[in-house]
């Protein structure tokens, strides 16, 4: 690990240590894992290795939880297949807003914000900031093979989107997933693993896994399980601005992880996810 990784690290295990509304497994939330994913490559190619569901319990009093709220709000706000443009309404902007105040407001954030501050990768000021925040994930750009602007990198990371309405692409969130999953839109198919890989753990907060969302298929995602918005908001925030790779290597908690995180213009997050290299021996 170089000395700007071994630095990042640092500040996202103060990130977990500070995560307040991270959730505990088996208590807060139970995941059934099953089988191990074939190679699915569409929605009908017969290989579900998960007969139930991924998710057999979540206590969705944490969902009142003020970001968790203003989180879910914003869900169904998009149109998921890229090519449709999007329509922002007023409604809709100020969700993004409250969204955005009810996170600059935790602890994780304030710690990634301070940091980001120091650096000289954000404004001091909370309001500038806020609107950094807000070009980064919020404002509409045209994805590959569009000529409108149909996407964004909080739908493309947190929401899901469609591609040729066969292909599930993005689509790195824990809550949407559940939720999705609860309404019948999801067919979770099973863990992902491969030979470099540590094998799946229920009570561990990373997944790699196989699903099919509406008509299309993900053919392997990689989510963080239990954690908040707040949390993932910060750390990706964190990536995108402190390092021009598209990979950065993080040691935390129980994991070592490489942080995918795609630049779209240099302005916007194009995607952004973990990869988890390997459990390692630490503090939870």
């Amino acid at each position: 690990m170089n000395e700007s990784d071994r630095e990042l690290s640092a500040m996202v295990q103060e990130l977990w240590d500070n995560d307040v509304n991270r959730l505990k497994p088996g208590k807060d939330y139970r995941i059934s894992l099953q089988g191990k994913a074939g190679d699915a490559m569409s929605v009908n190619d017969g290989s579900d290795r998960a007969a139930s569901p991924l998710f057999t319990f979540v206590d969705e009093n944490i969902f009142k939880k003020e970001t968790f709220l203003a989180f879910i709000s914003l869900l169904d706000n998009y149109e998921s297949d890229t090519g449709e443009p999007e329509v922002v309404t007023p409604e809709e902007i100020a969700e993004n807003h409250k969204f955005l105040d009810s996170i600059i407001q935790t602890p994780t954030m304030k710690i990634a914000h301070k940091y980001l501050v120091e650096k000289q990768l954000s404004p001091k000021d909370t309001k500038d900031f806020k609107q950094q925040l807000y070009r980064i994930w919020f404002e509409l750009y045209a994805r590959r093979g569009s000529s409108r602007p149909d996407s964004s990198g909080f739908e493309h990371v947190f929401v899901g989107e469609t591609r040729g309405g066969r292909t599930v692409i993005g689509f790195h969130n824990w809550i949407q997933l559940y939720l999705q999953e609860k309404l019948g839109h999801i067919d979770y198919k099973g863990y992902s693993v491969n030979a470099n890989s540590p094998q799946p753990d229920a009570d561990k907060h990373i997944l790699a896994l196989q699903f099919s969302w509406k008509n299309g298929i993900k053919p392997k995602g990689s989510i963080f399980i239990g954690v908040s918005p707040e949390f993932e908001f910060a750390l990706y925030t964190l990536c995108f601005l402190n390092s021009p790779n598209e990979r950065v290597k993080v040691s935390f908690s129980l994991y070592e992880v490489e942080i995918v995180c795609h630049h779209y213009n240099q302005k916007h997050i194009g995607t952004t996810y973990p990869v988890l290299v390997k459990y390692q021996t630490g503090h939870n």
